[in-house]
């Protein structure tokens, strides 16, 4: 076996495609490669499969069905389609997947530079040696580098702070309150979680929107699968990228509800009347005093109207457009309850002891030696085939449309990228 040094120093070895990463969307690519007969490798960095799902509290549950783990080549045909698969059981068909597909992976291989080739292709360099390829398939997802607060620093140095990144279950954090800060899915999910074991919590509200996991007699992705399939037939374009207004909405979180218990909804002033002491954006910190913003009564407002002004819409208008006999919404009542809190948080009155950052993850390509993102750290693409002849990107939230980050939608942008690797 070639000792570290030995390996930086041998020759690079040559494959056509290489795949960086080996999630849903590196396998998904892999599937579609293999098919079209294209030579290729792919490279994942953590020491076994299953992607960023590995990086999951103990007790996650996914938050939409088992009928949406529509892998290429593998649809579920499990006895529970309607039910929500916990963390293990999901790492565990991912790799069943890679396992049927066959896919040529090789893990504990990190890969920190990609770089242009002297005569063209790439040079990619990981610790174990270097490689030749002729493509490269950026498909590490969205879940890059955990984002926190630059404010974090002035906290004071005994309050454990963890990411949700890090966070596993209720034990790993010391007695007293704990503070989130965040309410996308995983702030709520992680908030009943803390709840449900008698735990004290202070949440930090940001404006994701809450939605019913269930609308018109189906589950809510059921509808938004469709719509983003099949939308377009009837000028539907609602869930795809050129309909965003903006480019910073490709980063916006997805709709608050979980999987948990068989699958609920997430209020927020339901958890504040439960006990949960409910607060505006996290402003300010200096030491043990937290300042919070002054509209918490608007910003749950917004939160309770999102789906109605949005996606909503959308929803009926396919549901109409395609003849679907659907049942008439029954939608959550007005509610104008808003908790009476100070903008003002002192940890140490209040006996916080831990805060967890449930502010989600940035895009990090800092392995490219390659002038092809644009401000938002985003890759500069049409339809994944970015501006760099052989790279390409798959995987990533809103690349193409909603679905390009779920596993239920993947595999269609997986499938054009190897087309048009397959085409070069």
């Amino acid at each position: 076996m070639a000792t570290p040094t030995a390996a930086r120093h041998a020759a690079p070895q040559s494959v056509n495609t290489l795949i960086v990463g080996a999630g849903q969307a590196g396998l998904a690519t892999s599937y579609w490669l293999s098919r079209a007969g294209v030579e290729h490798q792919l490279l994942e960095r953590r020491e076994a499969l299953g992607g960023a799902w590995q990086d999951r509290w103990d007790a996650f549950c996914l938050n939409t069905p088992n009928f949406s783990l529509a892998l290429p080549g593998m649809p579920y045909d499990g006895p529970a389609p309607e039910a929500f698969m916990l963390r293990d059981d999901l790492i565990g068909h991912f790799r069943h997947y890679a396992e049927t597909i066959d896919a040529p992976v090789r893990t504990g291989a990190d890969v920190t530079r990609i770089a242009p080739a002297e005569g063209g292709g790439f040079t990619v360099a990981t610790p174990q040696g270097s490689w030749r390829a002729r493509n490269v398939v950026l498909a590490a997802g969205g879940y890059q580098e955990p984002k926190i607060p630059a404010l974090s620093a002035q906290l004071p140095g005994h309050i454990l702070q963890l990411h949700t990144d890090t966070y596993r279950s209720p034990g790993q954090l010391p007695d007293g309150a704990v503070l989130i800060v965040g309410t996308g899915q995983s702030g709520g999910q992680i908030a009943e979680e803390l709840l449900a074991v008698g735990r004290e919590i202070h949440l930090a509200v940001s404006t994701c929107p809450e939605a019913p996991g269930r609308y018109r007699g189906q589950d809510l992705l059921y509808w938004m699968m469709q719509l983003a399939q099949f939308g377009p037939d009837y000028g539907l374009n609602g869930l795809t990228v050129g309909q965003l207004p903006s480019p910073a909405a490709r980063f916006a979180c997805n709709p608050l509800v979980s999987g948990a218990d068989g699958g609920h909804d997430i209020h927020l002033r339901d958890l504040g009347r439960r006990g949960v002491r409910l607060h505006g954006h996290l402003e300010a910190a200096d030491d043990g005093d937290l300042v919070f913003s002054d509209d918490l009564a608007e910003r749950l407002a917004t939160i309770e109207a999102g789906f109605s002004q949005r996606l909503r819409p959308m929803l009926d208008a396919y549901i109409a457009a395609a003849g679907i006999e659907a049942p008439e919404a029954e939608l959550r009542p007005a509610d104008d309850w808003v908790p009476s809190e100070p903008t003002r948080l002192n940890l140490a009155a209040e006996g916080v002891t831990s805060v967890l950052w449930a502010t989600g993850y940035r895009l990090d390509f800092g392995i490219l030696d390659i002038p092809v993102l644009d401000e938002w750290n985003y890759p500069r693409h049409s339809r994944g085939v970015t501006d760099y002849p052989g790279l390409y990107a798959v995987g990533l939230p809103w690349l193409t449309g909603h679905s390009s980050a779920v596993v239920a939608g993947v595999g269609r942008d997986a499938e054009y990228i190897a087309g048009h690797i397959a085409g070069r």
